[in-house]
């Protein structure tokens, strides 16, 4: 509870929540790349894209993470900037499209957490 007046305490940021982003990120990674890779080996005479949009069910799950991918790809470039990696945050914005949401959206929770806690330690 904050007291009128006082600010809200900062988080202090957590190795253990950073390493289960970590896994999460590498998860991401290993679960969407394994799916991925049987698509090219086997398309099936559908375009990548064209196959996420192949019945309603698949159409709305792919709209789906088309917008949560828009909207980390903003929230990296404007947390980033708050965390002093103008540089670099950029970089997970087409990582975000070239691997996975599943992946990128982890890492950068990760490493958030790791730059919080050299903040405050």
């Amino acid at each position: 509870m904050t007291v009128p007046g006082n600010p809200p305490t900062a988080h202090r940021g957590s190795p253990a929540l950073a390493a289960v982003w970590f896994a999460l990120a590498l998860a991401g990674l290993v679960g969407t790349w394994t799916f991925n890779l049987r698509f090219i080996a086997d398309p099936q005479g559908l375009g990548y894209v064209e196959a996420w949009f192949v019945n309603p069910a698949s159409s709305s799950a792919a709209v789906d993470v088309l917008v949560v991918a828009l909207a980390a790809c903003v929230l990296f470039v404007v947390e980033g900037r708050r965390l002093g990696w103008t540089r670099w945050s950029w970089l997970l914005v087409p990582l975000t499209f070239a691997l996975a949401l599943a992946f990128t959206f982890p890492l950068f929770l990760g490493l958030r957490e790791l730059t919080l806690r050299r903040r405050t330690a």
